[in-house]
Parts: structure tokens; sequence; C-alpha cells
């Protein structure tokens, strides 16, 4: 009766008092009313409004992008809310793993996230899936790669095409299930057996729906493409093919796109970041524009690039190739001997690199003065000592400032023709690497600052400061380990961070204490506002140095051109200011899947690479600490987990606030940041994980 009530189009919400008296119960039956009402909620076939109204449910609901879990249990990112909404199994309404829902929120205690129930699913994400196939006598299920999509698919008999077991396949799905009922597909491709060469990666292409060919009409486009530079499109450009000019890359790199000169007069600096004019061959709302737009950024896989731009272009005419001629849009800075970039001029240039230079040749010479590097490129060698004296300027003024530098070892991962992994060891940064990053980063701000003041329509890197609860939380963590972080109303400024990783450098727990800070940090993003860059503790910034593989770089160099030649029109302006958003919002979201598929690949080959050590020990540092088990990271970046049922000596408990595991009767506690000895027991390569057991600790 309550629910025919509530669902009555002419019944308005009110709260249980008024629902009794609307229903003439007795007050000594209310408490029974409430319990009913309750129930109700609980099933979703009723609403309840924050001031504890009651009535239909989709009068209450929101709207927002559901997350999944292996567990069945999920996530529902609702927009102006600061925390996501809680979705138990048993309420997920069917919802998949990206799904447009509308829902409910039940409950939402202070201080605490709130948990709501999936009213249905408006927007379906995965019209197919990616997964292992299963052959049973009568059917098959398709395991989805994708572990945040915690149902298998249902294959009839019939619609498997021929798949075995074993065969990694797209599922098209026709039928999304329900709460109770797994989806239901056919099998509309095959793309190899798990243990074939390439179908693992090609798996990950295909799940995170990253492109494999280009269109006809962008070859089209780029078969048009002149090789070389025309005698006319360098007229009207700032030639500067006479300064000593430079890469500097790595050894396999292919896309240079950037370049660098530099000089000395007194105590100013005059340094050149010289930027391949990529928008001089892709011009707005052409076929290559359009498809650089949707690919929003190069994928680096383990064992593949997947450019944003065909590789006529991206290695052949807008490469800064050594000994060619080429265009570029060039930023040139006056800076003093305190790193401060006193004046600067942005203009389109005509540009000739001299040598081509590694990070490993050019930190041979500044590092470590060998002889025979510093004889092979004798010439240059006094421009690169000029640039790490200027590189540790700039350095130092960054980190006065508080600028926040992360120190993380990327992996880099050899594989063989057959893409097995041969070899895993830290890539780890140098001199070198940290010139060119450090005069990227000065371009980037001196760019992003010219065009905030000039008013105009443009797209920045931000970086928003962290969240006041995430902050509280890791003061709290810091204080158990004995570090103490200055606050001001509940905020942090990133000086403060820098000071608290310049304290745990070279401590056992500097691992942990650096990853847990990045975790507190937010993402960062392309927006139109030049909110700031709490990372770099930058008031402007933005992404200029990078046109061949990012599009937001792209898109600034388009703007920038069109201002330094005509200025831009209230049309273009008003063009831009509607271009714009959409353009933050997409690149934003393609270059988190493209950061999502990267990690994936590697830690598919990270698994791979292990399987064949099962059995054998190796020394790592407990690097996290759950109330499920451990995880160790190995000195070439591996990490495996060491599952809380393998600890058979004693029972331990999870002490959440000091990140550490505790026997109960031995009182024996392993910690975060602790040297251990493990044994590979195991690794699953469909789950990516690989599994240890102790060994021996350290004594």
């Amino acid at each position: 009766m309550l629910k025919k009530l509530v669902h009555d189009p002419a019944y308005v919400p009110m709260k249980a008092k008024e629902i009794a008296m609307l229903l003439n119960i007795p007050k000594e039956q209310r408490a029974q009313l409430q319990e009913v009402l309750d129930l109700l909620v609980a099933e979703g076939a009723v609403g309840i409004s924050k001031k504890g109204k009651y009535g239909r449910p989709e009068i209450f609901s929101v709207t927002g992008i559901f997350s999944g879990h292996p567990k069945g249990f999920g996530f529902v990112t609702v927009e102006g809310m600061e925390q996501d909404v809680f979705i138990p199994a048993e309420k997920t309404g069917g919802a998949l793993h990206g799904d447009k829902v509308q829902l409910v929120i039940e409950q939402e205690p202070k201080g605490r996230r709130a948990e709501g129930i999936i009213l249905k699913v408006l927007d379906h994400a995965n019209q197919e899936i990616i997964g292992y196939y299963q052959k049973s006598k009568n059917f098959g299920f398709v395991v989805p790669d994708n572990q945040k999509i915690g149902k298998d698919v249902f294959i009839p008999q019939g619609k498997d095409m021929g798949a075995v077991t074993g065969h990694k396949v797209v599922a098209r799905i026709l039928d999304f299930g329900s709460v109770s009922r797994n989806p239901e597909g056919e099998i509309c491709e095959i793309i190899g057996h798990v243990n074939d060469p390439g179908t693992d990666i090609l798996s990950i292409v295909r799940a995170y729906g990253l492109p494999e060919t280009f269109p006809e009409d962008v070859m089209a486009q780029t078969e048009l493409v002149e090789e070389q530079v025309a005698e006319d499109e360098k007229e009207g450009r700032l030639d500067l093919r006479l300064l000593p000019t430079v890469t500097i890359d790595g050894e396999d790199a292919k896309d240079l796109d950037d370049a660098i000169t530099i000089s000395k007069e007194g105590d100013i600096y005059h340094l050149g970041v010289h930027i391949a004019d990529v928008t001089h061959y892709v011009r707005e709302g052409s076929p290559l524009d359009q498809e650089a737009l949707k690919r929003g950024t190069s994928v680096y896989l383990v064992d593949r690039v997947i450019p944003m731009l065909p590789h006529k272009l991206s290695n052949g005419i807008c490469s800064l190739n050594a000994g060619e001629d080429r265009l570029a849009l060039s930023c040139l800075m006056e800076i003093d001997q305190k790193g401060n970039v006193l004046g600067h001029r942005i203009a389109e240039t005509l540009i000739q690199v001299d040598k081509r230079m590694t990070y490993t040749a050019v930190n041979a010479i500044v590092t470590h003065h060998d002889e025979g590097v510093m004889a092979e490129y004798q010439d240059f060698v006094p421009m690169f000592e000029l640039m790490k004296e200027l590189s540790d300027i700039i350095r130092q003024r960054r980190r006065k400032r508080g600028s926040i530098d992360f120190d993380f070892p990327e992996s880099k991962i050899l594989l063989d023709e057959k893409g097995r992994p041969l070899s895993i060891k830290p890539y780890e940064r140098n001199a070198a690497t940290k010139i060119i990053e450090d005069f990227m980063l000065t371009a980037n701000e001196t760019v992003a600052e010219d065009f905030y003041w000039q008013q105009l329509p443009f797209l920045y890197r931000t970086h928003e400061n962290p969240d006041p609860e995430k902050v509280k939380q890791l003061i709290t963590f810091l204080h158990n380990f004995g570090y103490f972080v200055r606050t001001q109303q509940g905020e942090v400024h990133p000086k403060e961070i820098q000071k608290l990783l310049d304290q745990v450098e070279g401590t056992v727990e500097e691992p942990l204490i650096s990853r847990l800070t990045l975790r507190s940090m937010k993402q960062a993003k392309y927006t139109i506002d030049c909110t700031g860059h709490f990372g770099l503790a930058a008031k402007y910034y933005c992404h200029f140095t990078s046109p061949i593989r990012r599009y937001p770089d792209l898109q600034i160099h388009r703007i920038i051109k069109e201002n330094l030649r005509s200025g831009l029109s209230e049309k273009r302006i008003g063009h831009y200011d509607r271009l714009l958003p959409q353009v933050a919002v997409q690149t934003s979201a393609l270059e988190r899947r493209a950061d999502e598929a990267e990690r994936e690949t590697e830690k598919l080959k990270k698994c791979e690479y292990m399987s064949q050590f099962i059995g054998k020990e190796f020394e790592g540092v407990i690097s996290g600490v759950t109330n499920w088990g451990l995880y160790v990271e190995l000195p070439n970046t591996v990490e495996g987990m060491i599952r809380m049922n393998e600890l058979s000596d004693d029972y331990y408990v999870f002490d959440e606030a000091h990140y550490q595991l505790v026997g109960e009767m031995t009182k024996k506690v392993y910690k975060l940041g602790q040297k251990v000895k493990v044994i590979v027991a195991g690794t699953d390569k469909l789950l990516k994980t690989i599994d240890f057991v102790f060994a021996r600790e350290f004594s």
C-alpha cells in the first residue's frame, strides 16, 4: 500500500510523520511504519530526500558514471560531489564499468562516503568486450580483460565463431543482463591464441579502443606532404640556421620535436627552445587534424608506439632531424643568474639541427667528463656545459618556490623479436634528461604567462590543490612516521611537500612516503582557465613543447601562430571560446586512457618476465601494506604480493594508522620500507599478478 501511495502521480513527497497522519496510523504503530519505509528505500522501491521526505526514487535521483570493482561492488562519480558514491554489489542494477547510470543516494553519513542504489543504466559504455574465451560443452564464457567489468559474458552455442579455450576474442554484447544475470553476447572477432606472439598486447589495444591504423583520407592527405621544406615555406620566418643547434633525446627516439640553442652574454643566458611547427602541415579541420584530436596523444606501449600523427610526419618532415631545414615555433628567452626570465620572444622560425645527441652522451660529458665522448663532440662541449650551468640555476629556483620533484624510476623493458621480455630495469633520470626537462618547463611557463596576460583563449595545463581531507589523512600518517608538514587552514603549500621529500630522501620509507604523497594529489588536466599548477608551484603553465605527440600542444601552436600573424579577430576568439572547452575535456580523458593502457602492458610484461623465475629468491622492499597482504617491490621495479593467508606463522592484524601488519602472538611487524627476501610463488598472466612468499627476512 505504501509503495502504491508513493508512486501515485498525485502524491507529493512528505516525511514519515506526514505519511502516518495521511494514512491515520496511530502513534504506537509509527515505528513499524518507519521500518517498512526503511525497507522500501533499501530495495530502491522508494526514494528519500536529504530532508527526509519520501517519494518516487527518480524524484531524488542523480546521474553519474559507474566504476566497477572485480568483487562486484562499485562507485559512481557524480558531477559536483567531492566523493564518489559507493554502490554495494547487490545494488548495481546490472551496471558495468563505464556505464552512465541513474542512482539514488540512500545514505550520506557525515564524514563517510555516501552509499547509493542504481535505478537504471542510461547509457551502456561497453558495446564490445575483449577477453579470454572459455569453452564448455554447449556454450562458452568470455572473461573480460578489464577486471573492473566484474561479470563474464555468456556466449550461446553457435555464436562463438569456432573459438576454443585460450583464444583472446572480441564479444559483441546482445543483452546486458541484470544484477542476477550475466550479459550475453556473440564472438565477432578472434584476436589470436593467448600464447601467440603479440596477442597479449593487441588485446590491450582493443580493450582500450586504441586506434590501429589511420583512415584512408588521413593517409591520402599525408601522401601530399612534401619530404623537404620548400623555399616559399621559408619566407617571412626568423632564420636561425646559423645558430649552433642540437636535439637531445633517447637513443631509440624517432620523433624529435624539440631542439635547443644557448649562449651567454655577460650575466645573461640566451636560451632558445625550438619546437617543430606541426600546425604548418596539420591544418585546422583537415582529416589529419580531426584524427589527431580523436587520438589526443601518442601511446607508448612496451612493444610499439601508436602515434598521434602518421610516421611520414612524426618521423619525417615534422621531426627535427640533423642536417635538414625545418620549420619551428621558437621561444627565445633571456634568463638572469637567478633563473628569472627577463624577456622573451615567440616567433615562427627556420632552423637546422647540427647534432642529434643522446641523453647518454650528454650525461657522459657534463657529469662524468668522459674524455672519449668529449673528444667526439668537442665542438659542442662548451655548449653542453653552459646548458648544465643554466639547468642547475633554473632547477634551484624552482625548488626554492616549492616545485615538487617526484623522482620515481620508470621501467625500461627490453623485448625480443617475438615480444618476450628479456630484461627489466629502472630507467633512471640523469643530468641530461634534467637539462631538457628544465628547459621545456621554462618554455611552457613562459608561453602560458604570455597568453594569460593577453587574455586570449588558450589551453592550460593545470593541477589543483590537494583535497583538504586527503591532506589531513596524509599528515596523520606522516606523524606516525615522525614527520611533520605545516598547513594553513587545511591547505598545504607545495614547498612543504618538497621539504618532506628532501627529509625522507635516502631513508627506507622514502618510496612509501613519496607514493602516498603522490596519491594524495589530484590529477593534472587540461583546462581553459589558468588556475595554476600545484605540483610545479607555477602560476602559469601549458603544454607547448610536444605537438608531434600531444594534441593540446598542437592546438595552442595554432592559436599562437594566428596571433603572431594578424591577431585574433572577435570572430576567431568566439570560435576558440566554443572549441577549447571540449578539446580540454576530450584530451584529458584520452591522456588518462593512454596512461592506463601503458601501465597495463607494463604489468603484463613484468608478469611474463617473472614467470621464468618461479621458485627463485629475490631481495626486495615492502612497498605496500593492506588488510589482504603485503606488496614487495624488487630493484628492477617489479612488484608482487604476499597474500595474508601465506603468513602462516601467526595471525596478522592490519594496523592502518602505521601501515604495518602485526602478529597477534609473536608481535612480529611487517612495515613499509622493510627489506625482505622473497621467492616467486607464481604468476597469472590473465590477471597480470605476481605472487611472492617470504624466503627469510634480512637481519
